[in-house]
């Protein structure tokens, strides 16, 4: 194990204060934009993959794009041409209408459902509502920002400028790339700071306490509980100025650790949360894909280019990893951790491989499964029963192409008790996933297409239910088998399907003459 001196502790005093949940399978489909560059949409690796490793990063695909947000109770939908939220409460769906600042492009709910918040571009703001009274509070943070972050305990949001977000650059007045707004949701008392360059993403340690702001160069340590917030700056690259991409940062259940994979490295970060010191360590050739095991003893790190998976105790990172050798006729980069965690799934979507495998992790037994097409995306069912493979329109080089699949979209649903496979080939590419927290139903979008598809991976059966207007957006309520669509409608229209029940209603007109339609 190489390890390095430790970086020394840089201090950044805060600015002045100015004025200032997704529910869906475990697996790859994560929304941080934590990978720089990546090789879906036809920049694929299309040989054997087995020579050398020639691939570019393994994507964690992000299908969720501005969703509603939900509680057990309530759907919130922003109504950014309107500047209002509308809160459409479940199963009497009653909706009600507050306007909030301008142009609220993104609504959260916090993890104990006591709040939604809004991201305001157009007024350079934050709206905090009340669930339940749906009272609306504004706070102004710095201008220009479009993407927030909520804290898992629900009292604080983070918002800063993502280049790679999905809405517009900022027109007109200056722009700073290294700034973060802090907002305490029960206080309203808003921290501005500077951190480090470009922002990527940003982590809440579980007790609470910190919030971890993770750039390429360095990660920004704040310490939610001070009087004053104030960055801690932690570098995490030897040249800042040419620093390799912080594709994904875990922090320990514990919160004294937070572990860096960066691409093109053969080292993983790890920094010391309380003494602000970073050191590397070995993983072997190009890790690709790092992530906690289910109980968060283990941090598992995949070196595609060494056919490795390494693994680190998350209390004890520095003690002797313990190395499992993967199958050497395939590179395979991304590891996803099923159920309890006793099984694992690693696949690659860095080249384009028709199989996946799986890893028995209290034997490290690995077996190869076959599939129809290569992989664009997996997902594992909550209760770690069934595995979803999303698949690239694009077919391997041995493909045949005599068979049906061959140059269109499909998936795989996958049993992980006894591996039977059901491909499914579908007319369009999928646009956005959700499941059942009990691990019964699956729910997913195809594009251009008005239905609602519904997977029941007892049976493995699919079904379609035919919407009024085209999907934009799949979720699900917690704690329910009841997914909602939010479809393209001029005043706002969404759907709400009990898989149970087989009964869909639709509330069409957020704002102006709202009426709930019910079909069985």
């Amino acid at each position: 194990m190489k390890r390095r001196a430790p970086f020394p502790i840089l201090f950044l005093a805060p600015l002045l204060a100015g004025g200032c949940g997704d529910y869906a399978l475990s697996g790859h489909f994560a929304s941080d934009r934590d990978s720089a560059g990546g090789a879906l949409d036809g920049d694929y690796d299309t040989g054997d993959n087995a020579a050398d490793d020639t691939g570019g990063s393994e994507t964690e695909d992000p299908y969720f794009k501005l969703p509603p947000a939900a509680t057990a109770s309530y759907v919130f939908v922003a109504n950014p041409d309107r500047n209002t939220v509308t809160r459409i409460k479940v199963p009497e769906l009653t909706v009600d209408t507050r306007a909030v600042g301008e142009q609220p492009t993104q609504v959260q709910t916090t993890g104990d459902y006591r709040r939604a918040v809004t991201l305001n571009e157009g007024s350079d703001d934050v709206s905090i509502i009340d669930a339940d009274t749906f009272d609306v509070r504004t706070v102004a943070i710095r201008d220009n920002f479009n993407t927030m972050s909520l804290s898992t305990d629900g009292n604080w949001a983070a918002c800063w400028y993502d280049p790679d977000a999905d809405s517009a650059a900022p027109s007109g007045g200056i722009q700073t790339f290294n700034e973060v707004s802090f907002v305490n949701l029960e206080t309203g008392v808003h921290t501005p700071m500077v951190v480090g360059f470009n922002p990527r993403s940003l982590r809440w340690s579980g007790d609470g306490r910190l919030a971890v702001v993770v750039s390429d160069a360095s990660l920004a340590i704040v310490d939610l509980t001070a009087a004053t917030l104030a960055p801690q700056l932690v570098p995490i690259a030897d040249d800042e100025l040419n620093a390799p991409a912080a594709e994904e940062v875990e922090l320990s259940p514990d919160s004294n650790w937070a572990f860096v994979r960066q691409f093109g490295t053969s080292d993983i970060v790890v920094v010391d949360l309380h003494a602000y010191t970073a050191d590397f360590v070995a993983v072997g050739n190009n890790p690709t894909d790092l992530d906690l095991s289910p109980d968060g003893s283990q941090v598992a790190v995949m070196a595609r280019g060494a056919h490795q998976l390494w693994l680190f105790d998350a209390v004890d990172p520095f003690a002797t990893p313990r190395v499992v050798e993967t199958p050497q006729g395939t590179n395979y980069g991304s590891v996803l951790y099923a159920g309890d965690g006793n099984q694992a799934v690693l696949y690659t979507n860095a080249a384009l491989v028709s199989q996946f495998a799986t890893w028995d992790t209290t034997t490290d037994a690995m077996t190869e499964h076959s599939l129809v097409k290569p992989v664009k995306s997996m997902a594992v069912s909550p209760t770690g029963g069934s595995l979803l493979v999303f698949h690239t329109q694009e077919d391997d080089a041995d493909a045949d192409g005599t068979s049906p699949f061959y140059g269109e979209w499909a998936l795989t649903l996958v049993d992980l008790d006894d591996y039977r496979q059901n491909p499914i080939l579908l007319p369009a590419e999928p646009s956005g996933y959700s499941t059942s927290t009990d691990g019964k139903y699956g729910f997913y979008l195809l594009d251009g297409f008005l239905f609602l598809e519904v997977l029941d991976f007892q049976t493995m059966l699919p079904e379609e239910i035919r919407l009024e207007s085209s999907p934009v957006f799949v979720g699900t309520l917690p704690e329910t088998d009841i997914a909602f669509a939010s479809q393209e409608h001029d005043l706002g229209r969404i759907s709400f399907y009990t898989a149970d029940q087989g009964s869909l209603d639709t509330v069409t007109g957020f704002e102006l003459n709202s009426q709930v339609d019910h079909e069985d």
